[in-house]
């Protein structure tokens, strides 16, 4: 896997911690569910390091958490190398500004609508979508620790409405998340209502993170991943960006009604 001297490293552990509990392969792998050769398999880097089964190990050799966690840093050490900055930045910072003009903000996507969204590149096999999936899941952590960053939101009105007959589950748990979100003291969504049909922000989607110092750093998102912008300009063009599509958007209530409004529509 990517991130490969963090995933050799969990590999290792694996290895101790199970020889330390005196437990053959075989005996552990019915510990977690697995088989002896499946138990083996991933202690020599022939299957993939599972989410599922170092969760279990974790609890089968009361690590308190530290293969998961080795798990989360090997993920993180996969990641593209134009990536890991804004990785950082997210993490450290104090606030965030996010606008997306075609998808629910990644920070706040359930894990249905965000699987949903992977899977829509068909290049990608089951493992790396979930490989995905879990990375997404790893950064909404991020607004859940105590000292989570002011999260606001801007998405257009179409952003809630794009659905067909078999996606409207989905956009319903959906939507509710995006109003249960909204309801925390730290993250804010407001929505771009349908009327307002041309405004600067079409251009595309963008973010932006303040850090502890209260300096800025943006992310634009493309179709070949994205890029980070650290540069004076580039980032002063994308705060003027933000204050146009925000004075756009419905205030918090407002916006927390037309949401409820779509749900109600589709029942």
């Amino acid at each position: 896997m990517e991130g490969e001297p963090t995933a050799e490293l969990i590999r290792a552990q694996l290895r101790r911690l199970r020889m330390n509990a005196e437990l053959s392969q075989e005996e552990f792998g019915k510990l977690v569910h697995f088989s002896g050769s499946q138990v083996s398999a991933v202690e020599l880097g022939q299957r993939p390091l599972d989410r599922f089964f170092l969760k279990r190990a974790d609890e089968v050799l009361g690590t308190g958490g530290l293969l998961t966690s080795l798990l989360k840093l090997a993920e993180r050490d996969g990641q593209p190398s134009w990536f890991r900055p804004w990785l950082e930045a997210e993490r450290q910072a104090h606030q965030l500004r996010c606008y997306q003009p075609s998808l629910v903000p990644g920070l706040l996507q359930t894990e249905n609508y965000a699987r949903t969204m992977i899977r829509t590149d068909d290049m990608l096999s089951d493992d790396e979508v979930e490989r995905r999936l879990a990375v997404r899941q790893d950064r909404q952590s991020v607004l859940n620790q105590p000292s989570s960053p002011k999260f606001v939101a801007v998405v257009e009105e179409t952003v809630l409405r794009r659905v067909d007959e078999g996606f409207r589950g989905l956009m319903t748990e959906q939507i509710a998340h995006l109003i249960e979100c909204s309801e925390r003291s730290r993250i804010n969504v407001h929505v771009i209502p349908a009327e307002v049909s041309v405004h600067i922000g079409l251009t595309g989607p963008f973010t932006l993170a303040r850090g502890q110092d209260g300096g800025w750093v943006g992310y634009l998102e493309n179709q070949l991943g994205g890029s980070v912008i650290d540069n004076d300009d580039g980032v002063a063009i994308l705060l003027s960006r933000w204050e146009s599509v925000r004075s756009e958007a419905l205030p918090q209530r407002q916006s927390t009604l037309l949401m409820k409004e779509v749900m109600t529509s589709w029942t």
